[in-house]
């Protein structure tokens, strides 16, 4: 209970964090006019552009990005089949096609946009007794008709894994190493890269098929700069 507790107070940390850098907000009509101007209805997810240095990461955050893109009202190709057809033809990062002209993936796949992803962080600082997991993305809408970039935002999510084990001496101490050791061993990626797209998503326009589509545009969200990213 007490290492939810602490990952909640630190995902609100986090969240706060990204607040305090950014002073000014500003309304989602007003950041991504693009968005309601162009009208997006379904996206295509690219392979996730891995920028940390954890090799299978994106093997794991693919896995948790469609489904809140679909929450968020759009349609969203089916990744593994999407990815299947790009690893066909040779495309396995998103990389390979960011300076590309997009209308290609357009006639191919039929979608408005694409997104790209980028894997920023996907690691734990670990220091015998404190530990620290960090999941930071970032995530970019282009159409695929103008190649415009149209939306982007990155969330992050620091989770504390030390065990606050409150043992005195030397045995409590060799207790919380441990724990500590075993929590970073033990750690899920997962869940904390949902966190991670929630916080980005949460200033995505509401696509066509959200019930608060062409409602949020006075919605206000945080102004990122390149320091919160």
């Amino acid at each position: 209970m007490n290492r939810l507790i602490a990952a909640a107070l630190l995902l609100a940390l986090a969240l706060l964090g990204g607040c305090a850098h950014t002073a000014q907000q500003s309304t989602k009509a007003e950041l991504f006019p693009l968005m309601y101007e162009q009208k997006p209805r379904s996206i295509v997810v690219l392979p996730p552009i891995n920028e940390s240095t954890a090799a299978d990461a994106p093997t794991y955050y693919s896995t948790t990005i469609q489904e809140p893109l679909v929450y968020t009202g759009y349609y969203v190709l089916p990744y593994e089949v999407s990815s299947d057809i790009l690893a066909h033809e040779g495309i396995t990062d998103g990389h390979q096609l960011y300076e590309l002209p997009l209308n290609t993936l357009k006639e191919y796949f039929g979608a408005d946009a694409v997104l790209f992803t980028r894997i920023k962080k996907w690691d734990t600082s670990y220091a015998v007794v404190a530990s620290h997991l960090t999941v930071a993305v970032e995530c970019e809408l282009k159409s695929t008709t103008t190649g415009e970039k149209m939306w982007n935002y990155s969330g992050t999510v620091v989770i504390d894994l030390t065990s606050h084990n409150t043992g005195g001496g030397l045995a409590g101490l060799l207790v919380q190493v441990m724990v500590t050791a075993m929590n970073t061993a033990m750690a899920d990626y997962v869940p904390y890269a949902m966190q991670a797209n929630a916080i980005a998503l949460n200033a995505m326009p509401y696509g066509p098929y959200h019930p608060q589509h062409e409602q949020d545009t006075e919605f206000k969200v945080f102004v990122q700069n390149a320091s919160d990213k």
